[in-house]
């Protein structure tokens, strides 16, 4: 059973994992300042949060109140960089509006 994964969902060691998981550029795949003032970030975690499913959740997007707040308001986690960006664009059409 593997625990980390690169973007295209291939086994990585901890050592690939902990680099790849250093570079910003490669981490982010969206973050969205929608005009209520939410911040929605969409990133690879490369590590499986699926706790013993078949399936590994290593995307993840999640909503603040604002940039630079860490009091998240939403949660959802992704096996694919396409379910990540499709979740992304989802998520901002959700919150997007809510006050």
């Amino acid at each position: 059973m593997h625990i980390y994964y690169d973007k295209q969902v291939q086994p990585m060691t901890f050592k690939e994992w902990g680099k790849k998981f250093q570079d910003k550029e490669y981490q982010i795949i969206q973050q969205t300042t929608l005009p209520n003032r939410k911040w929605v970030s969409t990133v690879w975690l490369g590590m499986d949060h699926s706790l013993d499913e078949d399936i590994p959740l290593i995307f993840e997007t999640m909503v603040f109140p604002e940039k630079g707040s860490y009091i998240d308001e939403d949660l959802e986690r992704y096996s694919t960089l396409e379910q990540a960006v499709e979740g992304h664009k989802k998520m901002c059409d959700k919150w997007s509006k809510k006050k």
